[in-house]
């Protein structure tokens, strides 16, 4: 099949160099042909289950969204979380489940990817490697404007830590060993605010 599929797609890209819908120069394009043609291709082909809008919609849940939605958090009080979860192994039932506090964060983290690891990659042109030369290549041969890059933000500007500066305070005071990235510090709520604001975040939950 890689074969077939190898030899229509080149016979595809002949037929609109002769149709005038790509501009290359022959000799280039024929030498560029020639690479491909001798070059295995990988391919591997399969009608997806419910159609093409299926199978983006199935993608679109692991790759864009947290481990757990907020519409499945039931309570949290006194230490302990309640969420609704579907029991596949007795007819995908509607069942609650309680946790501890930590028992919840602990598989909520099993959902976060270490340093250096991607929940999404790109392939072929828009792979990481040598992905601006390839695009660079890419506008120059079909004759379009090359975009400059965006200018990067404050944060990227910022240097980042060594892990020779990171001071004993960012160490997770349980384990002594996790490293703590302080996102922001919340200033001392007043006393009767607190116990207002939980009430009202109790009466939220009550009502979903």
């Amino acid at each position: 099949m890689s074969r077939v599929f190898r030899g229509k797609v080149l016979a595809g890209l002949r037929a609109a160099l002769a149709e005038g819908g790509l501009r290359f120069a022959t000799d280039q394009f024929e030498r560029s042909l020639s690479a491909a043609a001798g070059t295995d291709w990988v391919v591997y082909a399969k009608p997806p289950f419910g159609g093409p809008e299926q199978a983006l919609k199935y993608l679109a849940r692991y790759t864009h969204r947290v481990a757990i939605s907020d519409a499945r958090l039931l309570d949290f009080a006194d230490g302990m979380v309640r969420l609704r979860y579907k029991d596949y192994a007795h007819g995908n039932r509607k069942r609650v489940l309680t946790l501890t506090a930590m028992e919840f964060v602990r598989r909520l983290l099993l959902h976060v990817l270490p340093m250096g690891f991607m929940r999404i990659r790109h392939d072929g042109l828009l792979a990481n490697r040598h992905r601006h030369e390839k695009l660079t290549v890419c506008r120059r041969l079909l004759g379009t404007a090359t975009t400059g890059e965006p200018e990067p933000s404050e944060e990227a500007r910022e240097p980042r830590e060594s892990p020779s500066s990171i001071t004993p305070t960012r160490v997770c005071p349980v384990c002594g060993a996790g490293r703590m990235i302080v996102v922001r510090e919340l200033p001392p709520m007043p006393a009767g605010q607190e116990a207002h604001e939980g009430a009202t975040a109790r009466a939220a939950f009550d009502s979903s």
